[in-house]
């Protein structure tokens, strides 16, 4: 992998990052698919702790939470114990979204209990600067996760969807239908005009479209946790610091002052060393 230059290099984590598979990345690119691979882990390992480091002091006045599903080799009504030991199973990428730079602040892949609701707020609020306007779904691991990293410096209010059966066609392929959401003030004094999860919602429907390995009804699948994990890191450093916002005209990494300048492929690279 050492002997492919900067420029191949860039090409491969931009394709990856535009919805391309492991697969076809190798074959377009002319490489094996444990080179693309390998570079995958290197670059998302380099991403993870570039963001660690640099995306700290944000300041902000509205973060969005939600959770985007995947699996890792297979559906979790059908893992084993032994797979389950593994990685195997349902899988769990949180996000918390500035509603107004669109900055990814933090996101956490895992499962979907308290443990990780534990984490994954308590990594949001070292990286916040002020008290924010936080909302979140009606998942219930949030309440104490909230309680316990943010303590009264939060105003925090849950957007608790209601959702029905899908009327007609084939109930297995059709989404449930919304038919309503209530805005419940949960602490501090939360503008209720501001109680939205639109934002990360669409943020998530972007990982979905730039993440192959989220594709639905496909074999893109992750086969490991830990690359899944990896390939996540590198899309949120693509999104952050290279990728133009249509709204914003500019990365959500220069609306929040993190750089000044947008960023290219090959500075994601130049992270991952020699």
């Amino acid at each position: 992998m050492n002997q492919l230059d900067i420029a191949r290099r860039a090409q491969i984590l931009n394709m990856l990052c535009e919805g391309s598979s492991l697969r076809f990345v190798s074959r377009l690119a002319g490489v094996s698919i444990n080179t693309v691979s390998k570079l995958l882990v290197d670059a998302g390992k380099a991403c993870a702790e570039y963001h660690d480091k640099h995306v700290r002091n944000v300041k902000s006045k509205r973060v969005q939470c939600d959770e985007a599903w995947a699996f890792v080799q297979c559906k979790e009504k059908n893992v084993t114990a032994e797979k389950k030991a593994k990685g195997a199973g349902d899988v769990w990428t949180w996000t918390a979204l500035c509603a107004d730079t669109k900055l990814m602040v933090s996101w956490f892949v895992g499962s979907r209990d308290a443990s990780a609701a534990y984490f994954f707020m308590h990594d949001l609020a070292e990286r916040l600067a002020n008290c924010v306007q936080l909302t979140t779904d009606g998942h219930r691991a949030y309440l104490e996760a909230v309680e316990d990293a943010f303590g009264s410096e939060i105003d925090y209010a849950r957007l608790i969807k209601l959702y029905g059966a899908p009327e007609g066609g084939e109930v297995r392929y059709s989404p449930v239908e919304c038919i309503g959401a209530e805005k419940v003030p949960t602490m501090g004094n939360p503008d209720l005009k501001h109680v939205s999860t639109s934002f990360v919602e669409r943020s998530n429907l972007t990982v979905r479209m730039g993440v192959r390995r989220f594709t639905r009804l496909t074999n893109a699948f992750s086969k490991k946790a830990e690359n899944h994990a990896h390939a996540v890191s590198l899309f949120f450093m693509f999104y952050n610091f290279c990728r133009i916002h249509k709204t914003l005209r500019v990365t959500p990494a220069m609306k929040a002052g993190i750089t000044d300048h947008v960023w290219e492929v090959e500075e994601i690279v130049s992270l991952c060393g020699t």
